[in-house]
């Protein structure tokens, strides 16, 4: 009997493969994230995150020259400030002369078609380290969705292409999508975070901002409380929809790695960008089994990169960016 059907004819060789391949990474999907940090001449390493530094505004514009020579067409920004700039309010973050601010008007300066996405969260600017308003114990939606839109209009006033919520608190999109109107920032889009979890993949990230809950009886102690419990999907559904009905013209689902059913259920749902992100522990988790030898590093760099793809995102925001994009363009 004839076997008809041999699936291995479309596998014989590499040109064959690569004729019939579903799916392609390029440097159009990538997201690159920056720690900005005060002072000048600093460049410092953050430790659980091989190759990925906190730069001062000097060390800024050559940093986004390169990625743009790279093909890297966007950044999102977080940005460290001193403690002394920190309390309850959160009000730095909407400093018009502020680290943030100044970044982006500085990337805007130096590559004017690098789409700028600025991080819109409280907690680097927060005391307790929560991304919103801490009171009688606990973190304040409505106050703290009142904070954002004020961080969100001076971003905009400062030049981002786009803003990128990550705080996840209820309303905030809509919120947000009408201050910018009212104050004339129509063309200015919204990335996000629709469904970020609750999740111990942040461990790194909030070594390089400092901005974890501070160890406090009376606050809470993590951020379940407004960011999503990871034994839930479709919840994530309804944030999304959510999200899009408030006004979001991109969808975030973070992390990545773990969560990409959660990608595949948005963009199965929903006609929208997703996008999303490969945080600082999956980057770290790599990083540190290819220094000891366990894995290959750069096959597996483009092969999480590549489900994320498969998976169903548009836009992939990773500690990678650069190391993947000088790989693709010497294919």
């Amino acid at each position: 009997m004839f076997i008809y059907n041999r699936h291995r004819r479309l596998r014989k060789n590499e040109s064959i493969r690569s004729m019939v391949r579903e799916n392609h990474l390029s440097t159009n999907d990538f997201i690159m994230p920056l720690f900005i940090a005060e002072g000048e001449g600093v460049k410092v390493e953050v430790p659980s995150m091989p190759g990925i530094y906190r730069n001062s505004l000097d060390n800024v514009k050559k940093e986004v020259q390169e990625a743009w020579d790279l093909g890297i067409k966007s950044v999102n920004i977080y940005c460290k400030v001193s403690d002394n700039l920190k309390d309850n309010t959160g009000k730095e973050a909407w400093n018009p002369n502020g680290l943030m601010q100044n970044t982006i008007k500085l990337i805007k300066d130096t590559c004017p078609d690098m789409i700028v996405m600025p991080d819109v969260a409280l907690d680097p600017y927060s005391i307790f380290g929560h991304d919103g308003i801490i009171e009688n114990g606990q973190v304040a939606n409505d106050q703290t969705v009142d904070a954002l839109v004020r961080m969100t209009i001076s971003h905009a006033e400062a030049g981002a292409d786009f803003v990128a919520p990550s705080d996840m608190m209820d309303g905030r999109i809509g919120a947000m999508r009408e201050g910018l109107e009212e104050n004339g920032f129509d063309n200015v889009g919204i990335m996000s975070y629709a469904a970020k979890y609750a999740s111990s993949f942040y461990g790194p990230f909030r070594e390089a901002l400092d901005s974890a809950p501070v160890d406090n009886m009376e606050i809470p102690k993590d951020k379940k409380t407004y960011q999503m419990d990871y034994h839930n999907a479709e919840e994530a559904l309804r944030e999304a929809i959510a999200d899009v009905e408030e006004g979001a013209d991109i969808l975030m689902v973070k992390p990545g790695m773990a969560y990409l059913d959660i990608v595949k259920l948005v963009k199965d749902n929903l006609q929208v960008p997703v996008s999303v992100y490969q945080v600082s522990g999956e980057y770290a988790m790599i990083k540190a089994a290819a220094e000891k030898g366990w894995i290959d590093h750069d096959k597996i760099m483009l092969e999480t990169l590549t489900c994320m793809k498969r998976a169903g995102a548009d836009l992939i925001t990773t500690y990678f960016a650069k190391e993947a994009a000088r790989l693709l363009n010497d294919q």
